[in-house]
């Protein structure tokens, strides 16, 4: 199974955000544990910029998942996607580009028009036989 996992996600682990993280660090750890996993790049900046000094976490992210190589064409995919929300449809861009079989989420309701399905981390870690949340 291959994941995209959405900047919220991280950010639940990176701030320790209850009631939030445990499940989202089950994700991390599904990942550690040989998962295959990715973020977008965006996710990496976004990261930077809201945890301010967050260069150690995104480091150790970085020995744990992926970075897909998007271009002009997935940002053009990105602006022409039928999804409200821009941040969001620019995640299912790097999802697709990473052929990940779900996005991993705490914003399901965004997603409904994404053509990958999303899970919550507690529906991901039930599904993936890891621990059900």
């Amino acid at each position: 199974m291959r994941i995209l996992i959405d900047t919220d996600v991280l950010l639940d682990v990176a701030l320790a955000r209850e009631p939030h993280v445990a499940a989202s660090a089950g994700v991390l750890e599904w990942a550690e544990a040989g998962g295959e996993a990715a973020v977008a790049w965006h996710s990496l900046t976004n990261l930077g910029y809201l945890l301010k000094g967050g260069r150690p976490f995104l480091k150790n992210l970085l020995r744990l998942v992926e970075v897909p190589a998007t271009g002009t064409q997935d940002a053009t995919r990105a602006l022409e996607s039928p999804m409200p929300d821009l941040e969001d449809a620019f995640q299912v861009a790097a999802a697709l580009v990473w052929k990940a079989d779900f996005i991993v989420t705490r914003n399901l309701s965004d997603y409904r028009k994404s053509p990958i399905p999303a899970l919550s981390p507690t529906q991901f870690l039930t599904r993936s036989g890891e621990r059900g949340l």
